[in-house]
């Protein structure tokens, strides 16, 4: 039997991680699943609703890391985790996605000659001052299994040298997630509950330093979507820290237009994402998801990692200047609601995919 630990270390990773539980969890007597939450975004409760939403089991590690600069962050979930595969002994790890956790782990596993399967690789902005492209580049280079989501991600690995044989294009098991759940997110009132129509409301959501933590890009966003409030509702689930930082610049909000609210969960999110008429964002996960349900998306970013989500999907990229911000959401405004194929092996079975890449072992 193979024990395989599971690693979760922020928000974005649940819906990636609980698709491939939920298939190893089809063969009992073949793999043993330990999940380890490093705790990289702190405030459980924010993470409980997660684990709730997508019927996750809760972990069986709870590191509790906290916050702290990057390198603090990333050594205090060394420290932690190496404690963790001391204690487990796992045949391998699984790690998903590009966030602190993500790297940290996959250097413990390369010093322990844990072997590192690392799902959603491949991607890159080509932008080395983002710190998710560094923890990109450097799981890869450590990671024994390659799972990819497109193929423009396994042509990256190759044109990196990395051994073909460790390269599994598998699909994006994001989207395992999102068909799996859609019919229940559309279940939930939360539009009822905000007085939404389908179809007529933008939906924000930033959490990015250079958008959030940069006074000037922060203002210049946030009186962007002041102006297109005028013309439809805006809803922009708001983490407290980038509410604050709203707060300290004095911009003059409307009462009812643009609401800013609490982080949502899973569900109610994706209940309002695969309704919205647009989505604003500078979340890679966002813009996939969004190709997949046909909205358009605004990503306020000057590249992506996800190129897919534009050449297949639904994504357009744009600076966080107010002109060409609000020149850039009327025009996706005009552009509408459109159904089109999803990119090749966004179907739901990537995670299938990836457990008979360790049965076949």
């Amino acid at each position: 039997m193979l024990k395989i630990i599971l690693v979760v270390g922020a928000r974005p990773n649940f819906p990636k991680v609980a698709p491939i539980m939920l298939e190893m969890a089809k063969h009992p007597h073949r793999l043993r699943q330990v999940l380890v939450h490093t705790g990289q975004h702190y405030d459980y409760d924010m993470s409980r609703v997660f684990f709730e939403d997508l019927e996750m089991p809760p972990p069986d590690e709870l590191l509790s890391v906290g916050s702290g600069s990057h390198a603090v962050q990333t050594a205090k979930v060394m420290t932690a985790f190496e404690t963790a595969a001391v204690k487990h002994r796992p045949d391998a790890v699984v790690v998903v996605g590009d966030v602190n956790s993500t790297l940290a782990c996959a250097l413990v596993c390369s010093k322990l000659g844990v072997p590192v399967a690392h799902v959603e690789a491949g991607l890159r902005s080509r932008d080395r001052t983002m710190p998710e492209e560094i923890n990109r580049l450097l799981t890869d280079q450590l990671s024994e299994m390659l799972f990819t989501p497109s193929r423009d991600a396994s042509d990256n690995l190759l044109a990196e040298g990395i051994a073909p044989a460790r390269i599994h294009f598998v699909g994006n098991v994001m989207i395992d997630t999102v068909v799996r759940v859609l019919p229940k997110a559309r279940q939930r009132p939360v539009l009822k509950d905000l007085g939404l129509g389908e179809r007529g409301f933008l939906l924000a959501t930033l959490h990015r330093p250079s958008n959030v933590d940069d006074p000037a890009a922060l203002r210049a966003i946030i009186e962007g979507l002041v102006t297109v409030s005028r013309d439809t509702q805006v809803i922009f689930p708001v983490h407290p820290r980038t509410r604050s930082r709203i707060q300290a610049l004095g911009v003059k909000l409307p009462n009812s237009s643009l609401r800013l609210m609490p982080p949502f969960g899973y569900l109610d999110f994706l209940a309002l994402m695969s309704t919205a008429s647009l989505v604003v964002t500078d979340s890679g996960g966002v813009q996939e998801e969004t190709t997949f349900l046909g909205v358009q998306c605004l990503t306020v970013r000057p590249n992506t990692e996800r190129p897919v989500t534009i050449t297949e999907g639904t994504n357009r990229l744009v600076g966080s200047g107010y002109d060409e911000l609000v020149k850039g959401i009327r025009q996706s405004l005009s552009l509408g609601h459109g159904v089109r194929p999803p990119p090749e092996l966004w179907d739901g079975h990537a995670a299938s995919r990836i457990v008979k890449s360790f049965l076949d072992r």
